[in-house]
């Protein structure tokens, strides 16, 4: 949004959302947003991101009643005129309108609301949302859902498999234009509905439309007692030596008749096609050994033996993101994978983009993190008399925590 005039765009006002009590985390060491990580309290760190945004104008922290001193203390040197705390309510909705209400006398066109327990949010992040509203629709900064979903039934186990086909993690600042989410705040208090889990569902409901922007995997929420440990050391509370795991995998198919190959989730035209119980895509098997590797998961054999019909025929990018939801579901974070195709036949450097792009969205990680090569075995052995294709796949992966002494 712009306030008219054409040489300073219009800051946005911030609401930080500080008043819970953060049981999750573990109540001995008191209330999550003041607890210590690289030497200064959660919600310190969290206001500095926006104080020290050129774009952000009026700063308003929902704080619990019990808590005035211990906000005073975590402030200490970033005093500032646009900085300003109130006290919240008993749910997070309500400590938001409060604080939006807060606002009214400052008349902003356009406000983000965060959780205090962000504190990892970051410039381009904040300018990407503010860069979505405008005055009929909000910006929220979310993450595409990469593991399987599962919803359990009443007895504890599995119900159904739901689908993750457009479904996104949502994250904060959620940014909105500011007189119509008062207006919507406002309106779900008087009608007494006090069950939103975020402001973008409250806009939903008051039919202001939400703009999905690319959030961060940064942006972590400090929800657990783990979260806190990974944050300090990530802001070099102790000295760490990070836990990055590399795994290896190689895989070999033969061919046999037929029309085409599929390789790194790309088909490609050629007079032979490979032999396998699935797809036989001799390079995202290769992947996932290598993924599977980093968390002494086992390998594609184990998770999808060639006995099993089940298999017959399948997809193998299925074999890829199952690896990749049991490597984030061990806290791993997929940073690079590259994989080498030998062959004589066929050329792949015309389909390597096709084959990069497939593969990103497997890991749902950036393209720029994805190698793919090829080469031939120089007319010896197997590859060389053109009777199959093999393929050497590497994977790096960070895990929270750090390696054992």
């Amino acid at each position: 949004m712009q306030n008219g005039s054409d040489t300073e765009p219009e800051k946005a006002a911030v609401v930080i959302v500080a008043a819970g009590r953060g049981e999750r985390a573990g109540k001995a060491d008191g209330p999550k947003q003041y607890r210590m990580i690289g030497g200064h309290p959660v919600v310190s760190h969290t206001i500095q991101a926006f104080l020290g945004h050129p774009r952000i104008g009026r700063i308003v922290v929902a704080i619990h009643p019990d808590d005035d001193e211990l906000f005073r203390s975590c402030i200490s040197g970033l005093e500032d005129e646009r900085l300003e705390a109130i006290h919240g309510g008993a749910t997070r909705q309500e400590s938001t309108r409060l604080a939006l209400r807060a606002l009214r006398d400052h008349a902003p066109s356009m406000v983000l609301i965060h959780d205090g327990v962000r504190p990892f949010v970051d410039a381009a992040l904040i300018d990407r949302t503010i860069d979505a509203i405008d005055e009929r629709q909000g910006a929220l900064p979310a993450m595409q859902v990469a593991d399987t979903l599962k919803r359990m039934n009443g007895d504890g186990n599995v119900g159904e498999t739901v689908p993750r086909a457009g479904l996104h993690a949502a994250q904060t600042p959620q940014g909105f234009p500011y007189w119509p989410i008062l207006a919507a705040h406002e309106k779900a208090f008087q009608l007494g509905k006090q069950d939103f889990t975020d402001d973008a569902a409250v806009a939903e409901w008051a039919k202001i439309p939400v703009r999905i922007v690319t959030g961060s995997p940064d942006n972590m929420k400090l929800t657990w007692a783990r979260d806190m440990v990974v944050a300090d050391q990530r802001l070099g509370g102790r000295l760490v030596f990070p836990d990055v795991r590399t795994g290896n995998g190689y895989d070999v198919h033969a061919f046999e008749p037929g029309d085409h190959v599929t390789l790194c989730g790309v088909k490609i035209p050629h007079g032979k096609k490979l032999s396998g119980h699935s797809d036989a895509d001799v390079g995202l098997h290769a992947l996932t050994d290598a993924l599977l590797a980093t968390c002494g998961a086992g390998d594609i054999g184990t998770h999808f033996p060639p006995s099993d019909p089940k298999w017959k025929g399948a997809a193998s990018h299925l074999f890829v993101e199952h690896a990749a939801a049991i490597v984030r579901s061990n806290g791993g974070r997929i940073a690079n994978a590259d994989i080498t195709l030998i062959c004589e036949a066929p050329r792949i450097g015309t389909h390597r983009e096709k084959m990069v792009e497939a593969m990103a969205a497997m890991l749902n990680i950036s393209t720029d993190r994805i190698s793919i090569k090829a080469t031939t075995n120089e007319r010896l052995g197997f590859v060389g008399r053109e009777e199959g294709i093999a393929a050497i796949a590497t994977a790096s992966v960070v895990f929270p925590g750090d390696v054992p002494e």
